[in-house]
């Protein structure tokens, strides 16, 4: 790993669990939390290949794809600040020959890499419609949560052009807008494969839902049994351990 990466003030370093792994954090303008972990390991990502993960944010999920992939993996990312963090990042794990953090909008990539081109694309997008919700945030943090740089729709239109014909999706995303989401993935042609709920604890709703959408795909939708991320006591369930410390290739 290269040590030689410059660490601003209110940045810190931070280990990716068992996966021999760092990245650069700053609450100041972003941190990963556990949305990003569990998407990384849901995607069945290929193991050559070229992968995109949009709203990269600071680079977290490229980087623990790494773990998981010999592939060409790819990050986009609207702000700067962010994306330089995540070039650091790289760095940092001496992955700058299989990861590329480009600083962009993920609605033009298109003109720049041209389409049909990725073999995965992964995302973890704002989960708040811009017109909602408190946006009293400072600027980054108001981009992380809401959909100032693009929406839903927008997102699922990107993918569908960039993605190869029979290449995979992956999002995570709030189960209170699954409808709206089922209903764009048809509209663009990825069509819905698999689901998984995540819940806080079994007796909870779901928070979460990560979905996995094929380019072209026949409808066949499988759900896969929910994922419970804490025991009654409040302790981490086995699974849930499994996946932050476990083997790097398991999945969600």
């Amino acid at each position: 790993m290269n040590e030689q990466v410059e660490i601003y003030d209110q940045e810190r370093i931070d280990d990716l669990m068992n996966a021999g792994l760092r990245l650069i954090q700053s609450d100041e303008v972003f941190s990963f939390s556990m949305d990003a972990v569990l998407l990384s390991r849901f995607a069945s990502v290929p193991k050559n290949g070229r992968i995109l993960d949009m709203c990269t944010g600071n680079g977290v999920i490229p980087i623990l794809l790494s773990a998981r992939t010999e592939g060409q993996i790819e990050g986009i990312e609207i702000q700067e600040r962010l994306a330089e963090m995540a070039r650091r990042s790289v760095r940092l794990n001496g992955l700058e020959d299989r990861i590329l953090i480009r600083t962009g909008d993920l609605r033009e990539l298109v003109q720049e890499v041209g389409a049909n081109v990725y073999d995965a694309i992964t995302v973890n997008p704002p989960y708040m419609p811009l017109q909602t919700g408190d946006q009293k945030l400072n600027p980054h943090q108001a981009m992380a949560r809401h959909e100032v740089n693009g929406s839903l729709e927008e997102i699922i239109a990107a993918a569908m052009r960039l993605l190869r014909p029979g290449g995979k999706f992956y999002m995570v995303h709030k189960p209170q807008r699954l409808g709206e989401i089922l209903s764009l993935l048809r509209q663009y042609k990825l069509e819905p494969k698999v689901l998984r709920f995540v819940h806080p604890k079994l007796t909870q709703e779901a928070n979460m839902v990560l979905v996995e959408a094929l380019r072209g795909g026949k409808p066949d939708i499988r759900l896969k049994p929910p994922l419970v991320v804490y025991e009654p006591d409040g302790q981490y369930t086995k699974e849930l351990m499994e996946i932050y410390y476990g083997d790097n290739g398991g999945q969600a």
